[in-house]
């Protein structure tokens, strides 16, 4: 039997920027609450939320862990989140499981725009928010100073429910018990202001505290805190120390007694439906209702199999249960319930509403699915997170062409696991790229792919997908005949070319009249030209945007076969296109760039140099810009490192594909003068 209800249960993600102390923190939190005899680290490779060999190598936190603690009579799940810009993706998907997002800034290094973003994407999903600063006894850190960019930077709903005291050694309460004095501010000035921000949700409870003066105890302020909390009109602020303890036990209580449970937390943005017909899911944390889950993270091991963790928003999942994924008719039995404790696994029968767990050997179960036991839930989704566009590409292929299946299959596993990665497939250029959004993050792929999956890939830059059109009309004749002793072959195209208007594609028009080349072969000189279209001509990339019509020709009643006519069309193309002043269309995109306002010139500095462009900014939170630019695709290769060279490592930006363009002369010199055109053989 379970020892909790969905009443007790908290549950908290800790986000915030690499080296904050989030892994750390939270192994002395997991020891103060006497989960674990020490506490573990980072540095000694012992934490238990790093457990992989790799997070270990490079003593950073790689993808979301799960870990629970039972103290005083509340049950807590805990995620650790990655702070590395590169896997934002694993973090962001942890919002949807917990009611609380815990920013951990670090009391030396202060607000790094890591932080910022998170935060920022925390109260757009309208999740409680709280900030710890870590680190209070670090030498130099001006806590007083900090906190007042907090509330700069953040807003003035920013408060201390604690204050650093005795130079760092330990904390006050401001809020249960506000007695005692603080390395900086008062005590009593810090719970007034909670008080006063707290009770302006409540008219009848701020009229007894104006009016009367009465001192209002914690038990009459719980219910307008929750929704203070929910309506993002405070963000309460605790001073912990993960080295030495200060501040752990305090924060452990607030987390108890303070932060939200899951009947209280706003609830998920769930849509019933498809399209625009969906409409808006309200889950009721209520254990004897329909069950909905919501997947937030997959992992695949080669050898224990899929691993899919959950978050319980309605219903009570139980082994032997019987489930639907997403929009699926066929269900699956849950053979395996467990919670999770880092890497360990613990078995049990039933989960509540609001709970967190993981199902195993399920090899249907995807991240973002939903689980339900009912066809009323049938079609229901999560609004999607806006996770940032992985831009950072290599091309892949296997070191040995044997391992090509594996490979593939192992990226696909590696792809489902992060939401933030991607595979795609360029046929033109015949090749498959890996994108995602750093260098590092590239490099841990391939390095699991080497780890976990036992198979070897070889990298290189992405080639640019150029395009080819042409700038005038044409035309183009030829006749192919060929006579070797048996039945020969013989087709005559008549054919005219001329440029569409650009991102039109291709258009073929038969204008084919009396006969001349029977209907039956019109088809294959649709598919010559084609052919010859996908070769290029001038630099061997696609050609586009060009109208083709063939207006005359000739056949013959025994030797005409399709194979004639498919390199009559071809070959006559191939003639045209020499005269229609071909050229090298090159790829334009859209950037969205995102960084500190004041690195505008030196970004658009940088942008000039690669003939770009800056179309319009627009101001966001925390003197930040978004820069809205049209750039060459081939100038970009190094961007993302540029970027954070240009802003200091607080740059981002997603690119999509806006138009084709004729590309600088040299450049289509330098592209024709490496190619050479293969000549078919009559």
């Amino acid at each position: 039997m379970l020892r909790y209800n969905t009443e007790a249960i908290r549950n908290i993600a800790f986000v915030g920027a690499s080296g904050s102390g989030k892994t750390n923190l939270l192994e002395k939190i997991l020891h103060q609450a006497g989960i674990t005899p020490q506490a573990g680290s980072v540095e000694s490779g012992n934490a238990i939320t790093d457990f992989d060999p790799l997070e270990r190598a490079y003593q950073h936190s790689l993808s979301a862990s799960v870990v629970s603690a039972d103290h005083d009579n509340i049950h807590l799940n805990f995620i650790d989140t990655p702070g590395l810009p590169d896997f934002t993706g694993q973090a962001m998907a942890a919002f949807p499981a917990v009611e609380t997002v815990a920013v951990v800034i670090n009391a030396q290094t202060g607000i790094e725009h890591q932080a910022q973003r998170l935060l920022h994407w925390a109260a757009e999903r309208k999740l409680c928010r709280m900030i710890i600063v870590n680190g209070i006894d670090a030498p130099g850190a001006d806590l007083e100073g900090l906190t007042a960019e907090i509330r700069q930077r953040f807003g003035d709903q920013c408060l201390p429910i604690n204050l650093p005291a005795g130079g760092g050694t330990r904390v006050s309460d401001c809020f249960f018990q506000p007695a005692g004095e603080a390395d900086f501010s008062s005590v009593t000035e810090a719970h007034t202001r909670i008080v006063d921000q707290v009770v302006e949700v409540d008219e009848a409870l701020m009229q007894l505290y104006l009016e009367q003066g009465e001192e209002l105890d914690p038990e009459q302020l719980h219910d307008p805190f929750e929704q203070a909390l929910r309506e993002g009109r405070l963000a309460p602020i605790c001073f912990v120390c993960a080295t030495t303890g200060a501040g752990v036990a305090e924060l452990l209580h607030v987390f108890e007694h303070l932060m939200p449970n899951p009947l209280e937390g706003n609830p998920r943005p769930f849509l019933l439906g498809e399209g625009e017909d969906a409409q808006p899911f309200t889950p009721v944390p209520d254990p004897q209702k329909h069950v909905v889950a919501h997947v937030f993270k997959v992992t695949a091991d080669p050898f224990v199999g899929k691993l899919g963790v959950f978050r319980i928003h309605q219903g009570t999942v139980s082994r032997d249960s019987q489930l639907f994924i997403g929009d699926g008719r066929k269900p699956f039995r849950v053979g395996h319930l467990f919670k999770l404790q880092g890497k360990q696994q613990q078995e049990i029968n039933q989960a509540v509403p609001g709970d967190i767990c993981a199902l195993a050997k399920v090899e249907e179960i995807h991240f973002d699915a939903v689980l339900h036991d009912s066809h009323d839930e049938d079609f229901l989704h999560l609004k999607p997170l806006d996770f940032p566009v992985p831009v950072h590409g290599l091309a892949i292929e296997a070191k040995q062409r044997s391992d090509e299946q594996r490979l593939f299959g192992s990226l696909e596993r590696l792809v489902e696991e992060d939401p933030c990665l991607s595979l795609e497939h360029n046929p033109g250029l015949n090749e498959t790229v890996l994108r995602g959004l750093g260098d590092l993050h590239l490099r841990i792929v391939l390095e699991q792919l080497q780890k976990r999956f036992k198979v070897e890939a070889q990298t290189r830059p992405p080639r640019v997908a150029y395009r080819e059109t042409i700038s005038a009309p044409a035309q183009g004749a030829y006749r192919h005949k060929k006579q070797t002793g048996g039945a020969g072959q013989f087709g005559e195209v008549m054919l005219r070319i001329a440029p569409l208007p650009r991102g039109e594609g291709f258009q073929f028009i038969d204008e084919v009249k009396g006969g001349v080349i029977p209907g039956q072969f019109i088809p294959a000189v649709e598919k010559g030209v084609r052919q010859a279209m996908d070769e290029g001509y001038v630099a061997g990339y696609r050609m586009q945007d060009i109208a083709v019509t063939v207006y005359d020709g000739k056949h013959h009643p025994v030797d005409s076969k399709e194979v004639a006519f498919v390199t009559a069309g071809k070959k006559a193309f191939q003639e045209a296109a020499a005269k229609a002043k071909p050229q090298v269309l090159e790829p334009i995109v859209a950037l969205e760039i995102q960084a500190p306002a004041d690195s505008m010139g030196a970004i658009s500095g940088d942008l000039s140099g690669k003939r770009g462009h800056i179309l319009g900014t627009e101001t966001l939170p925390g003197n930040h810009l978004a820069i809205q630019a049209q750039a060459p695709l081939a100038e970009l290769s190094n961007f993302a490192n540029e970027l954070k060279a240009l802003t200091a490592g607080q740059g981002a930006y997603t690119l999509v594909l806006s138009h084709y363009a004729v590309a600088p002369a040299p450049v289509q010199q330098q592209l024709a003068a490496g190619y050479e055109r293969k000549e078919d053989e009559d």
